[in-house]
């Protein structure tokens, strides 16, 4: 496994670099450790976080912003103070109405973010 470069009880999250990931979305990862990792994602309007699934079970809060949310078959609008789940292997997207941020959570971490 990676190293965790993170991993610490304090995170000042401007001194960490957004990485792009799409076009109009980039992230940060906050911290983690080996079971859990919290990140930002930040999307301009239209921006879109592709469907996709892993094994890992996901929660994300809306943080601002409004978001097409997709999980499985069902799709729901998503404003600033909203949350979701995602459980484990199943299929989920977005795509960014009103540009925002989201956070999610992730247990275990996300080793493919961090290789």
């Amino acid at each position: 496994m990676t190293a965790l470069p993170f991993e610490q009880q304090f995170v000042d999250a401007e001194a960490i670099a957004w990485e792009t990931v799409g076009e109009g979305v980039r992230r940060k990862i906050l911290t983690y450790d080996a079971n859990l990792m919290m990140v930002v994602v930040d999307f301009e309007t239209g921006g879109v976080g592709a469907m996709h699934q892993h094994y890992h079970t996901q929660m994300s809060y809306v943080q601002s912003g409004v978001f097409a949310i997709t999980i499985a078959d069902e799709e729901r609008v998503l404003k600033t103070g909203d949350a979701y789940y995602i459980p484990p292997n199943v299929l989920h997207g977005a795509v960014c109405r009103e540009a925002g941020m989201l956070v999610d959570v992730f247990t275990p971490m996300r080793e493919d973010f961090v290789s």
